[in-house]
């Protein structure tokens, strides 16, 4: 690395006979001249940027690989169950069916409707699940706000613990942020669109991308909004302060029922040709 420090006496371009010599006025430190600033400054950016440069692309890998430590982990946690609720919720998408005048997404439902028709389906495949929303007052820091989300309890084996499932139907894009610099870009397409799994995961996976969206907006100097930091982000996905909406929901639809219970079409054989009718009398009972 190369020693920024300066010394005159190691400088050409000094003279002995001091300052004068180069039409300095008296009081006017040689600090102040141009070759000064142009021959330290020079060697001290270029160390800067080097050293700046390091650390973000150290700082960048870092959260790369934390992340999908918690992702191969999350996934590897109840695979069969998030595979079953992944099956439940893209059948529940095929439907365009929206019982309100909200937005559609894709053209179908909006996700208000989608989310009612996923705890629908999930309920009637037997599955413990329930529609909740969280809420969160106003304070100095944030501003107060709603956001929904889907619950479901699973078993263990045993049935002896009960085991929290969150499902996110906007997972990915609850992170997507304008203007991000390219590496949070890529790390937020490292997120599932739709989150399935336990809250401890969705925690941390939360903690990661905030801590880079709040390093983003500083390398690219522009301000982060109160709504993307971990603390605020966090309340969206808390059971503890959220209620159940369960009494909001309507029985499930025939075509509900119909999308868990498909009706397979079985071949009959053709049999017209081996009846026989009985020329026994028919008997009426009075």
């Amino acid at each position: 690395m190369v020693n920024a420090s300066y010394h005159e006496h190691d400088n050409p371009m000094v003279s002995n006979g001091g300052d004068d010599d180069f039409g300095y006025n008296d009081g006017e430190s040689f600090e102040n001249s141009p070759f000064h600033c142009d021959w330290v400054d020079n060697r001290e950016s270029s160390s800067n940027e080097s050293h700046d440069t390091e650390e973000r692309i150290a700082y960048w890998e870092a959260q790369k690989s934390l992340l999908q430590e918690i992702l191969e982990h999350h996934s590897s946690t109840g695979a069969k169950l998030r595979d079953e609720i992944k099956r439940i919720t893209d059948t529940a998408r095929e439907t365009k069916f929206c019982k309100c005048l909200k937005p559609k997404w894709d053209g179908g439902s909006c996700y208000k409707c989608l989310r009612q028709r996923v705890v629908n389906l999930l309920s009637v495949k037997g599955h413990n699940a329930t529609l909740r929303i969280s809420q969160w007052k106003p304070t100095s820091k944030y501003i107060g706000g709603t956001h929904e989300f889907i619950e479901v309890i699973a078993s263990t084996q045993s049935r002896k613990k009960q085991v929290p499932f969150l499902i996110e139907l906007e997972f990915r894009d609850q992170f997507k942020m304008a203007k991000a610099c390219e590496e949070y870009d890529n790390l937020v397409n490292q997120l599932p669109e739709i989150y399935i799994g336990k809250p401890e995961h969705l925690n941390s996976i939360v903690g990661v991308v905030c801590d880079a969206a709040k390093k983003s907006t500083e390398e690219k100097r522009i301000h982060m909004g109160p709504w993307r930091k971990r603390s605020f982000m966090q309340k969206k996905w808390s059971v503890s302060s959220s209620r159940v909406l369960n009494e909001t929901l309507s029985s499930p639809s025939s075509i509900e029922l119909s999308l868990a219970f498909p009706i397979r079409q079985v071949d009959m054989p053709r049999v017209g040709s081996h009846l026989r009718f009985s020329s026994a009398a028919v008997v009426k009972v009075a």
